[in-house]
């Protein structure tokens, strides 16, 4: 069996299980499967929510493309990257990666990759909704993000 790719950009949330079990159910040539799941924070009490925008059908290309890199550069045999949008409650999950291959290495190098370049080349937005009851800025993106990234073009 080829290489798995499951992408979701979704309002409602999901079942990090179910997905796992999706993603490695009769596929003995598994031997790791990692998992990342994003929450939202509540930023020490300042965060009521944070409202997320993508841009439908880009952002599910550009996680398809990012997805199919790992999996290329890895050796994956599968990965699952799931997006929500919409209004998301402090702990409340926002993003599920989940790679799978023979060996852990893979799977964890797999699910970092994803990630890091999910943050900085995926078309989101975010925008915070204050405890106070006040509308913050949109959240700029972070120079961290960015030297994670390109940690992996070495």
């Amino acid at each position: 069996m080829g290489a798995l790719v499951t992408v979701r950009v979704q309002r409602e949330d999901f079942d990090l299980s179910a997905e796992v079990s999706r993603l490695s159910f009769d596929r003995p040539e598994i031997g790791a499967v990692v998992t990342f799941s994003g929450l939202c924070r509540d930023e020490a009490g300042t965060l009521a929510a944070l409202e997320l925008e993508h841009y439908p059908g880009m952002a599910e290309a550009e996680i398809t493309r990012i997805c199919e890199l790992a999996i290329e550069r890895f050796g994956l045999q599968a990965a699952t990257a799931i997006h929500r949008y919409g209004k998301i409650n402090p702990g409340e999950n926002i993003v599920l990666v989940v790679t799978a291959s023979p060996h852990r290495q893979a799977a964890f190098d797999g699910a970092n990759f994803i990630m890091d370049f999910l943050k900085t080349s995926a078309p989101f937005w975010k925008k915070e909704h204050l405890a106070d009851g006040t509308t913050g800025g949109w959240v700029s993106a972070k120079d961290a993000d960015d030297t994670a990234r390109d940690r992996w073009k070495r």
